[in-house]
């Protein structure tokens, strides 16, 4: 595949169509696989709906040679992380033991590289390796919770959440799985407007796109280790039993232990109360079926435990700071278009060279091929 030269800025004339953000994935050893895909495809059913080249990416290694996904599957790359390419947005892609990917020549390169870039990114682990570049201090950033013990400590200077993704200015990172789709569609909406974004979302069948205030569900058992048994115990039962809250005396007779020591349990490792921590399973369930299922909210407060709406409404909007019905909000309405026949940008021969085009190619005899009109 040819490689795009690296050219100069020059400004874009006035009525020209302007050219696509282009995109590096350099993919580390051992990524993995759906976080790349997850990252890869909504960039191209934007072009698709938009009828035009929005975006172009490269699939790139550090030395240009196959590298292998944690599912050991072999991937070809486009390009060396030293070809003569102009990139706009670098996004770094990660999978099993970042650390063992991350080398001298990686750290060197991407301090070089950050400052010709609009933005810098990653997937899955692969914000470890910014992280350890010195491109993610003093920004917030997501990874992938198996890591976020690790890496706290490890790289203090970025604020690390639990979020499925961050985008701080110029810099995003996703945890992983699909939530670099959540992430891309966020960012797509950003640059050309939510209807584009809500588009690419149904084509994929995707009910809700998630947003930066989504978090991760970290398992229990893996903030508490194997040292608390009966507390996991505990909580799988306020796990199974949303319907029908059981009774705190109960929980505690089912674990063999007194009433005093659940509460102690819990204050000690979760920081909250026994009721506290199931009112928080039961809302957070109910926020869930708000935003992911037409049910009505009388039918959502019986599903979740709750013996009425208005005390259902009540307890939401003492946690989450909004009343059900304002969150469950109105479904978005997407305007579907007519097929228009719109000019691809740039050159031909330099367009070849792009994945990018050659799926936009084989979309114009769709019919959701310029399906959204962009200004």
């Amino acid at each position: 595949m040819a490689i795009t030269p690296a050219r100069g800025s020059a400004p874009t004339p006035a009525g020209a169509v302007p050219e696509p953000q282009t995109l590096g994935f350099l993919l580390l050893e051992d990524f993995t696989l759906i976080s790349l895909a997850s990252a890869i495809e909504p960039l191209r059913m934007a072009n698709q709906l938009a009828g035009r080249e929005l975006y172009r990416w490269y699939v790139m290694t550090m030395d240009g040679a196959p590298v292998r996904a944690s599912d050991g599957m072999q991937v070809t790359p486009d390009a060396s992380a030293h070809s003569p390419l102009r990139l706009d947005w670098l996004v770094v892609c990660g999978g099993v033991a970042p650390q063992r990917s991350v080398t001298p020549a990686l750290l060197t390169w991407l301090q070089s590289r950050q400052r010709q870039l609009r933005r810098v990114g990653s997937v899955c682990t692969g914000s470890w390796a910014l992280a350890q570049a010195g491109l993610l201090n003093g920004y917030d950033a997501s990874i992938h919770w198996e890591c976020l013990a690790a890496i706290q400590e490890a790289y203090p200077r970025t604020a690390w959440s639990t979020r499925l993704f961050s985008i701080d200015r110029d810099r995003f990172t996703a945890s992983g799985g699909t939530a670099p789709l959540d992430m891309m569609l966020n960012l797509i909406g950003r640059d050309h407007g939510r209807e584009l974004s809500a588009a690419i979302s149904e084509m994929f069948i995707y009910e809700r796109v998630r947003g930066e205030e989504d978090q991760q569900r970290v398992p229990l058992k893996h903030v508490l280790g194997t040292t608390q048994p009966k507390l996991l115990e505990i909580v799988a039962l306020m796990e199974a039993n949303i319907e029908e809250p059981i009774e705190l005396d109960e929980l505690a007779s089912y674990v063999d232990v007194s009433r005093r020591q659940l509460e102690r349990l819990f204050q000690r490792h979760l920081h909250c109360s026994p009721s506290r921590y199931y009112l928080k399973l039961r809302l957070t369930r109910a926020r869930q079926l708000l935003k992911q299922t037409p049910l009505p909210i009388i039918e959502i407060a019986s599903a979740c435990g709750f013996v009425s709406t208005p005390h259902f409404s009540k307890c939401y909007r003492e946690y989450f700071g909004t009343p059900p019905r304002e969150d469950r909000g109105e479904t978005l309405k997407i305007r579907r278009l007519e097929p228009a026949a719109i000019p691809l940008a740039g050159n031909d021969s330099l367009m070849q060279s792009s994945s990018a085009t050659v799926a936009l190619s084989h979309a114009r005899g769709e019919p959701t091929y310029a399906s959204i009109a962009l200004g």
